[in-house]
C-alpha cells in the first residue's frame, strides 16, 4: 500500500474524512478512493432529543467534531445572532429528519446546513398558519415541544395544543409538567408533585406566563403540523384517561376537570396497589 500510496502521490495529498472500503476491494481501489477524497455520507437520524447536551452527544458519536464544540456554538449567541437565534431559541433549528452530511463537517457548517433545512421546512403555508394562531415559527415549535412530551397519541395533540392555545389567550398560565421536568432536568420524574411546580426557573409554566423561552424537546414533524392544525376548541384542561391507552378527557370547565381528574387518580391509586400486591413476596 505504501508502494501504491507514493506512485500515486495519495502521501503527499492525503484527505481526511470517513471512507467505507468494500469487503475484497484491492490496495490499489482503496488508495484511490483514499486519493480521490471520495467520502461516504453520514446519515444523521434525529428524533426526539430533549437537550442541548443531547444534541452535542449525538453529533459527536457521528462526526469528527466533539461535543465541547457543538455546546460552545449552541451557547454562543453573537454566532447565534446570525440565524436570529440564541442559546434558549438554538434548537428551534432542528426538525428531526434524516440528513446527509460528511464526516469532517465543521460544527458552524453542520448547523447551518440543519437551519437551511428547517428554512425548507418552514413553508409559506407554515408560516401563515402559525401566524393564524398567533404565534411565531419558534413559538410554534416551542408549543409543539410541549405537546410532543404530553401525549404519544396523534388523536390527542391537535386537542392538547388547543388547550395551552386557549390558556393563553385568556390569561391563565400554561401549567404543563413536561415543562417542569425540564427545568428539573430529571427525565426520570413520572408524576409531577407540587413541589417540584415551585422550582425557580423560566422554563417552569407553572411560575411563568406564556410560553416558556425555548423548546423543551426536538419535536415530530407530526406534532408541529398537529399545532399549526389544533381545532378551534373551548377546552381549557384535560387529563388522563383511567386507562393505559395513553389518550386523556378533555374539559372546558375546571368542575368537569375535576371529575374526569378524581377517576384518574382513583384508577392510578387502584392500579398501583394491584401492582405491588402482585410482586409483594408470599407470607
Amino acid at each position: 500500500f505504501k508502494l501504491i500510496a507514493q506512485q500515486i502521490k495519495y502521501d503527499e495529498n492525503i484527505k481526511p474524512g470517513k471512507y467505507i472500503i468494500d469487503n475484497g476491494s484491492s490496495i490499489f481501489k482503496v488508495a484511490e478512493i483514499l486519493k480521490s477524497g471520495r467520502q461516504t455520507p453520514v446519515n444523521l437520524v434525529i428524533t426526539k432529543l430533549r437537550t442541548k447536551e443531547d444534541f452535542a452527544q449525538k453529533i459527536a458519536s457521528n462526526f469528527e467534531c466533539d461535543s465541547a464544540s457543538i455546546m460552545g456554538l449552541l451557547n454562543n449567541n453573537d454566532s447565534l445572532k446570525n440565524y436570529g437565534l440564541d442559546s434558549n431559541t438554538a434548537m428551534t433549528a432542528i426538525i428531526p429528519n434524516t440528513y446527509t452530511i460528511l464526516w469532517n463537517t465543521s460544527p458552524s457548517r453542520l448547523f447551518k446546513k440543519l437551519y437551511n433545512e428547517q428554512g425548507k421546512f418552514w413553508t409559506e403555508e407554515r408560516r401563515k398558519k402559525a401566524a393564524g394562531i398567533n404565534l411565531s415559527i419558534r413559538e410554534a415549535y416551542t408549543l409543539a415541544s410541549i405537546v410532543e412530551e404530553e401525549s404519544n397519541k396523534d388523536e390527542d395533540k391537535g386537542k392538547i395544543a388547543s388547550v395551552y392555545l386557549n390558556r393563553m389567550e385568556t390569561g391563565m398560565r400554561l401549567s404543563a409538567d413536561p415543562t417542569v421536568i425540564f427545568a428539573l432536568k430529571d427525565f426520570t420524574i413520572k408524576r409531577v408533585y407540587k413541589k417540584y411546580t415551585e422550582f425557580p426557573s423560566p422554563f417552569n409554566t407553572y411560575l411563568i406566563s406564556g410560553l416558556p423561552p425555548g423548546p423543551i424537546c426536538t419535536p415530530s414533524i407530526k406534532t408541529i403540523d398537529a399545532v399549526l392544525n389544533a381545532p378551534n376548541t373551548s377546552y381549557l384542561y384535560f387529563v388522563a384517561q383511567p386507562n393505559l391507552t395513553g389518550y386523556s378527557n378533555f374539559a372546558t370547565t375546571f368542575q368537569e376537570h375535576l371529575v374526569f381528574a378524581k377517576q384518574y387518580q382513583q384508577w392510578l391509586n387502584d392500579y398501583l396497589k394491584a401492582k405491588q400486591a402482585a410482586v409483594a413476596p408470599a407470607p
